[in-house]
């Protein structure tokens, strides 16, 4: 698997794993987070969700400038490091909300959250920029989209294993101050804190019936809820001390390979007086042959992020929701798909090696076709089962009694094989997409180019909040049907433009 590739990949992928370990432990409770902390309703937080995850992506444009303009791409990175180390320090503090410092509580947390986009924007696709670079040497170009797909698995390590951090650390938080977890009862205990006399006796009779599961043995059920929302928050607030030693970390190991990686700009400058006025001619023609090339492939590529990382926002209600999380936290659930692609990236790596010797060999474009259509299948399924399950919207769901719920509830299966094909469809499209960009960019825009692709990822990002909007407003399955229809006709668009795509790339 890792014959034929360039030394400097595997450090490099170290210590991006790293940073993707610390950034996905925050992100595997953000939205739950957000909601048992400031008593948000799942619209807001996910609105939330959605400006930060495309600041992350939207931020790569300003990181890719800034290297490209300043030519130090590695010390861009170390910024970006020190910066989101800054952010994740911030979040690590544990402050009880309440009706006097929300406010100000809750700015403080958006402004950490920023901290942690802008130093992702300079650490992410400056990365990618010299992991493309390693392949740009004729000796290792044929390797290329497999070499993103071993950096791809790399970041998906750290994915596995950070999604299991924020629940144990909680759940031990809770044990040790004599409770338990409920994903349910944060929620109650914020709509009993805020309406009291008003909250509706179905509301108030589960109110009581959870408390004392998770470790009410007597006393004012208000102070036991505020009581409970600290304890819960403060153990989420311990797993972000686990991001900041995972960025740390991340910073060392880049310190210590750093001289043996590339640097992009130095080798265009040196190339540069080369090129003969006719030459330069030509290449312009081409480079813009070749962007016009990139922002299709982006085009098509904000669609799959709209659909692909609705796993942290209406997927992941639904986890919390409509399957049994009795014994495993719906945050875990998260870990599934870093799972696959670790299993399957070796088993996908062998499939188009073995189509290329026989002649048979599958474009770039047209694999990222292919996985548009592997991620509507993901949809497809999940209409279905919801329909032959009747299921509500998310809000009709938690208005019914528990029995009622229990009776609706779906097993771990669902999600396993929702998380497969999406997996599948990631790995046709993620890593090659970034292959694809290291491909056709100018190298003298290599981060800015890096940038385009992750900023397109920020346009989907932008776009997250519908899932969750139309989850609870409507009958989940519509919410799956609009996310499958949008999958189908890009797909359909994509397979249009392959061979144009093939032949400017060629």
């Amino acid at each position: 698997m890792f014959k034929n590739h360039p030394k400097g990949l595997i450090p490099a992928a170290l210590s991006n794993m790293g940073e993707r370990f610390g950034y996905y432990i925050m992100n595997a409770v953000l939205v739950l987070f957000l909601c048992s902390k400031f008593g948000l309703n799942e619209e807001t937080s996910t609105l939330i969700y959605s400006f930060f995850y495309a600041g992350i992506y939207v931020l790569s444009l300003v990181g890719g400038y800034i290297a490209d303009k300043t030519q130090n791409y590695k010390g861009t990175i170390i910024s970006g490091l020190l910066v989101m180390t800054m952010g994740y320090i911030i979040l690590s503090i544990p402050i009880l909300a309440t009706e006097g410092n929300t406010s100000w509580l809750l700015t403080v947390t958006c402004v950490a959250l920023f901290l942690i986009a802008f130093g992702n924007g300079l650490f992410k696709g400056n990365l990618q920029a010299i992991v493309g670079q390693l392949y740009d040497n004729p000796k290792y170009s044929s390797q290329r989209d497999s070499g993103f797909q071993i950096f791809y698995v790399f970041i998906n390590i750290g994915g596995v294993l950070a999604p299991f951090v924020a629940p144990m650390l909680r759940s031990w938080w809770l044990n040790v101050n004599g409770m338990s977890y409920n994903a349910s009862f944060p929620a109650m205990c914020h709509e009993y804190l805020s309406v009291t006399d008003s909250m509706a006796d179905e509301n108030m009779n589960n109110l009581y019936a959870l408390a004392t599961q998770v470790g009410h043995q007597g006393g004012e059920i208000s102070e036991f809820c505020t009581r409970y929302l600290d304890v819960f928050n403060t153990g989420i607030h311990y797993s972000f001390i686990a991001s900041v030693a995972a960025m740390l970390i991340s910073l060392i190991v880049f310190l210590c390979v750093k001289k043996g990686l590339p640097s992009p700009a130095r080798r265009e400058a040196a190339e540069e007086a080369k090129y003969t006025p006719e030459e330069k001619s030509a290449m312009a023609k081409e480079i813009k042959q070749r962007m016009y090339a990139l922002f299709a492939v982006l085009g098509i590529a904000i669609f799959f992020w709209f659909s692909f990382h609705q796993n942290g926002t209406s997927m992941s209600l639904f986890a919390r929701d409509f399957v049994d999380t009795s014994t495993i936290a719906p945050e875990i659930w998260q870990a599934v798909n870093p799972f696959f692609v670790i299993v399957l990236t070796p088993l996908i790596i062998m499939l188009f090696s073995s189509l290329s010797r026989k002649g048979k060999e599958i474009s770039t474009p047209r694999k990222i076709a292919i996985g548009m259509g592997l991620a509507g299948i993901a949809y497809l399924f999940m209409t279905v089962y919801s329909l032959y399950m009747d299921y509500p919207s998310g809000t009709e769901f938690r208005s019914l009694n528990e029995a009622a719920k229990a009776g609706l509830l779906s097993g771990p299966w669902v999600l396993i094989l929702y998380y497969f094909f999406m997996t599948v469809a990631e790995l046709f499209i993620s890593p090659l997409g970034l292959s694809f960009v290291s491909k056709v960019a100018p190298k003298h825009m290599q981060g800015l180019c890096q940038g385009l692709w992750l900023g397109a990822t920020a346009v989907g990002n932008l776009m997250l909040w519908i899932g969750p909007l139309i989850y609870n407003k409507a009958p989940i399955w519509v919410a799956w049907a609009v996310f499958f229809a949008v999958c189908i006709i890009s797909m359909g668009i994509m397979f249009a433009m392959v061979k144009w795509l093939e032949r400017v790339t060629r």
